[in-house]
C-alpha cells in the first residue's frame, strides 16, 4: 500500500461496525463496499492502522504499557527506574522487572483487548469479504482473504507468545459464553499452519518500502513469522510449562514443501526462503533506523511513519531523554528508560572492547549535542552513569542521570509532539534477526551456526566468535537491543525465571509460571469457559 492509500486506512471509521452494532459516523455500506478497490480498503487496509496506536496498550510498538513494554521491561535488558517523585507510578515499572504482575493490571487487560480486537477485526474483514464477493474476481478474493488470515496469525502469534493458552475465535459470530479455551500448542499450530496455507497466495514483495506494498505483511514477512514460531517450538507446544519438562525440537515435526522438517530445520528453511526473497544486511547498521528508512534492503516489517500523514506514535526516545538532553533538542523528554548494568556489560562497557554498536544504541557519559556539552541546570555537564543503574534510585547521588539511554533511531529534529511523530518508520521484524535465528536453529540440530552469527558480526566489524549459544544469546541483545524480543529469548532460553542484573526469582518461579502472563480476570469475568494459567 502506497501512503496515501495508508491515510485513507488510518483515518477510515467504516471498520469499527465489526465491534459496535450501532456506530456513529458510519458511511452506508453501499458506499463503502461499491468496487474492488473499496473493499479492499475497508477490510484490508484498515487493518495496518492497528499495527501502531496512540494511547497506552495499543499497537505493537511505540506506546506504553503494552506488547513492547511487557516484552522489553520484564527482562535483564532496561528497566524503568523510580527517580525520586518520578517514574513510581504506584509500582508498575518495578512490578515487570520483578515479575509480580498479576490477573487484576489494568495494562495487561487493555493489551489482551487490544490483540484480540485485531484478531475480531480479521474475522470482520474475512465475513465482509465473503459478503462482498460478487464485487471480486476469484484471485482478488483469495488474496485479500489471504492477507486477513496472515495478519490474524501474526496477533496468534503474539498472543500465544504471551498468555499461552487462549482462545482461537475465526468468526466475528460467536457469543461471548461459547468462545472456548485452547491449549497452547493447539493455538500455536493454528498461526503455524494458517501461515502456511496462506503464504503462497501473499506478494513475494518487500514490505518496507513505499509503494503498492507499503506495511503489508507480504510472503516474507510470513516466513520470518514461521521461522520465529518454529524457533519457538519447543516453548509453544509446551501446555504445561510449570512441569519441568519440555518438549523436544527435534521431535516436533512440520511439513515444508514436501519435506517433513524438525524444528530447528523448519526455522532453518524458512529462514532461507527469506533470503532467496532478496533480503541483506544494509551496509551500516544505523541506516536500518535513519529518519526514512524505506531504503533498507535488511528492514522486513516496519510500521510506516509519517508526521504529517499519521498519528502513530513513536514515545520510546521521548521517554528514555533526561530533560535537559530534551530541551537540547528542541523537545520535552520523560527522564525514564535505561539499560540495565548488565546490558552495558554485555556491550563490554568500560573495556577496550567495546562493541562497536555500543554508541549507536546508546547515550552514554558526557552527553554532547552537536558538539556541545548539555548542562544540567546548576550548570554541571550532564553525565549518563550507565553503571549506576538501579530500580529504584530515589535519593541517589545519579537519581536523575544514572543508565544509558536509548538512542537506536535518528532523531528527527523535524519530528511534532516533542519528537513522538517522527519520520523514521518503526521496525519490527530485520533481516539480521533472520541470520541470528539460523545460526541458533543450526547450534539445537547439532550444526555449526558461526558462519550466520559472524555474518551480523562482521557488519559492524567486530572480530569473529564461536558460535555457542551464549554468544548467541549475547549477540541477540547487542543487535536486537530496543526491539522488543528479549523476553522471548530468556524464555527460549531457559533463564527468563533465573536471577538476573538486580533481580531475584519469586517464589515458587523455578516452576516457570511467569513466563507466560496470567489471563485477565476480565477476560475470565465475561467468560466462564476461560480458566486461569497455572501459578496465578
Amino acid at each position: 500500500m502506497n501512503k496515501k492509500i495508508f491515510l485513507i486506512a488510518m483515518s477510515t471509521l467504516v471498520f469499527m461496525s465489526c465491534l459496535n452494532e450501532q456506530p456513529k459516523n458510519q458511511l452506508p455500506e453501499e458506499k463503502i463496499y461499491d468496487n474492488a478497490q473499496n473493499v479492499y480498503i475497508n477490510t484490508v487496509a484498515t487493518l495496518y492502522a492497528y499495527f501502531g496506536g496512540t494511547n497506552d496498550s495499543q499497537g505493537l510498538q511505540g506506546t506504553y504499557r503494552g506488547v513492547y513494554d511487557y516484552n522489553t521491561f520484564t527482562t535483564d535488558e532496561a528497566m524503568l527506574p523510580t527517580r525520586g517523585g518520578d517514574w513510581f507510578d504506584g509500582g508498575f515499572w518495578q512490578s515487570l522487572y520483578q515479575h509480580k504482575w498479576t490477573p487484576h493490571d489494568v495494562a495487561l487487560n487493555n493489551t489482551w483487548n487490544y490483540l484480540f480486537k485485531v484478531v475480531m477485526l480479521c474475522n470482520c474483514s474475512l465475513r465482509n469479504i465473503e459478503e462482498h464477493s460478487g464485487l471480486l474476481t476469484a484471485d482478488q478474493k483469495s488474496s485479500y482473504e489471504a492477507e486477513v488470515r496472515a495478519v490474524r496469525a501474526m496477533f496468534y502469534f503474539y498472543l500465544v507468545d504471551m498468555f499461552g493458552r487462549v482462545p482461537v475465535i475465526t468468526s466475528d459470530k460467536v457469543p461471548v459464553n461459547e468462545i472456548v479455551q485452547n491449549k497452547r500448542s493447539e493455538v500455536f499450530r493454528f498461526a503455524f499452519n494458517e501461515l502456511q496455507k496462506v503464504a503462497s497466495m501473499l506478494p513475494n514483495k518487500s514490505s518496507n518500502t513505499d509503494g503498492t506494498y507499503y506495511g503489508h505483511v507480504t510472503r516474507p514477512v510470513a516466513f520470518f513469522l514461521l521461522a520465529k514460531l518454529a524457533l519457538n517450538a519447543e516453548v509453544y507446544s509446551d501446555d504445561d510449562w510449570t512441569d519441568g519438562i519440555r518438549p523436544n525440537g527435534s521431535n516436533i515435526f512440520f511439513t515444508v514443501g514436501s519435506h517433513r522438517l524438525n524444528a530447528w530445520q523448519t526455522t532453518m528453511a524458512y529462514c532461507d526462503s527469506i533470503t532467496a526473497s532478496g533480503y541483506r544486511l544494509a551496509s551500516n547498521y544505523a541506516d536500518n533506523f535513519k529518519i526514512h528508512n524505506e531504503t533498507s534492503p535488511e528492514n522486513i516489517l516496519t510500521i510506516p511513519m509519517d508526521k504529517v500523514l499519521y498519528p502513530t506514535l513513536y514515545k520510546y526516545l521521548f521517554r528514555s531523554r533526561h530533560y535537559n538532553h530534551g530541551a537540547a533538542i528542541g523537545f520535552g523528554a520523560e527522564n525514564g528508560s535505561c539499560a540495565t548494568v548488565s546490558t552495558v556489560e554485555t556491550f563490554a562497557y568500560g573495556t577496550d572492547s567495546l562493541d562497536a554498536r555500543y554508541n549507536l544504541n546508546f547515550f552514554s557519559d558526557t552527553l554532547r549535542v552537536k558538539g556541545a556539552v548539555v548542562r544540567l541546570n546548576n550548570g554541571d555537564a550532564l553525565v549518563y552513569k550507565p553503571l549506576e543503574a538501579k530500580l529504584d534510585l530515589t535519593g541517589s547521588a545519579y537519581e536523575k542521570t544514572a543508565g544509558a539511554r536509548m538512542k537506536k533511531y535518528e532523531i528527527d529534529l523535524t519530528a511534532y509532539n516533542d519528537g513522538q511523530l517522527q519520520d523514521n518508520d518503526i521496525v519490527l521484524f530485520r533481516y539480521s534477526d533472520v541470520l541470528l535465528m539460523k545460526s541458533e536453529a543450526k547450534m539445537r540440530n547439532n550444526t555449526d551456526g558461526s558462519a550466520e552469527l559472524n555474518m551480523v558480526r562482521a557488519r559492524v566489524g567486530m572480530p569473529a566468535r564461536q558460535a555457542t549459544f551464549q554468544n548467541i544469546l549475547d549477540e541477540r541483545l547487542m543487535e536486537l537491543m530496543w526491539e522488543g524480543w528479549r523476553r522471548q529469548d530468556l524464555i527460549r532460553f531457559d533463564l527468563f525465571t533465573s536471577a538476573y542484573d538486580q533481580r531475584t526469582p519469586l517464589e515458587n518461579e523455578y516452576t516457570g509460571y511467569t513466563t507466560v502472563f496470567p489471563i485477565p480476570a476480565n477476560a475470565i469475568a465475561l467468560n466462564p469457559l476461560l480458566t486461569q494459567n497455572p501459578g496465578y
